[in-house]
């Protein structure tokens, strides 16, 4: 099995399309590594800056940025610091991954911090809960890898603690608030990526491996009383995330074609798509033109997109009737 070298973890579409809708602006730009997001209590936008340490808050109409935290671990390589943020019991906490000692040997950076989960406390305060990177040298995987802490890229709240991806070892992590660290469920070469849960249930999609072909680019559900994975969808390049919005109805984020520079690079710029999953398991493209996208967020019937370079698109009416006006622009 051919070594994953995932630095950032970003992977023809079997869809239905008519007309769909291609991006041309941004919402806003000017974030550094942004990468993961979620809609806070307040209902406002919350995107990570991996490569500066912050969490910057977005008003979802005007467009309007604050920084929300910071003093968080930045990105030592260009990938990693702060890849998600999440809200439980009103209370922010952020993914941190590729900061560890371990990048030495392998990049020549002298990175020294702790790879796992950090309750935010304050604009400039943090406490790490949980070591996900110590768990990890103490419990390799079976896949191969080459980097011993793993790269982990999005967490997603669940039965009073995190679930968290973790595309380079393969495997989802359950992560308790007291620090407490398991696997969840183990996978194959498959690099999963972004997470969803409804109830029980829990949606995750996987990139594939490089180079990220159409059919190696799922949505798959289980659960802790079906741990086996049950696919939902499938035939999308480079899969990044995966979102209800409106109705229940459920959405895939592809970043699209993979750019081929090295494993772990992302896709070719302008050709991301979001993918309204229909009930035969084949996508329904809603706008496409992405640039690079890494995560989206829905606040009502409006999905907001985030992209590797710093941007956030904002592609209205999403859904369909009688959730939506059905009309996308």
């Amino acid at each position: 099995m051919r070594v994953k070298r995932v630095l950032f973890l970003l992977a023809v579409l079997v869809v239905s399309s008519t007309a769909p809708f291609t991006v041309s602006a941004q919402f806003v730009s000017g974030l550094q590594g942004a990468s993961g997001s979620t809609v806070g209590p307040d209902g406002a936008l919350y995107v990570t800056q991996g490569a500066i340490g912050e969490i910057t808050r977005i008003d979802p109409w005007t467009g309007d940025m604050t920084t929300f935290a910071s003093g968080l671990p930045a990105s030592w390589i260009g990938s990693g610091g702060a890849v998600d943020v999440a809200f439980m019991d009103g209370i922010a906490y952020a993914l941190v991954t590729l900061v560890a000692s371990d990048l030495e040997p392998i990049f020549g950076v002298p990175a020294d911090d702790v790879v796992g989960i950090y309750r935010i406390d304050g604009p400039q305060a943090f406490s790490i809960i949980a070591n996900i990177g110590e768990f990890n040298l103490a419990n390799a995987p079976a896949t191969d890898f080459f980097i011993p802490t793993g790269v982990q890229y999005s967490m997603e709240p669940f039965r009073g603690g995190f679930l968290v991806t973790d595309g380079h070892l393969n495997r989802v992590l359950w992560v308790r608030l007291d620090g407490e660290i398991s696997e969840f469920n183990v996978f194959g070469n498959i690099v999963p990526t972004g997470l969803e849960v409804h109830g029980n249930t829990v949606y995750m999609s996987q990139a594939g491996p490089a180079p990220h072909e159409p059919e190696n680019g799922i949505v798959w559900s289980f659960g802790p009383q079906e741990l086996t994975p049950r696919q939902v969808a499938s035939g999308a390049r480079l899969l990044v995330d995966v979102e209800f919005g409106l109705g229940r109805t459920l959405y895939a984020l592809a970043q699209g074609q993979w750019n081929g520079a090295f494993e772990g690079s992302p896709a070719i710029p302008n050709d991301g798509s979001l993918l309204e999953i229909n009930e035969d398991g084949t996508f329904t493209v809603v706008a496409e033109g992405l640039n690079m996208p890494t995560s989206v967020e829905f606040i009502g019937n409006t999905a907001y997109v985030v992209g590797l370079a710093g941007e956030v698109f904002k592609i209205n009416n999403v859904s369909k009737p009688p959730f939506g006006k059905g009309k996308r622009h």
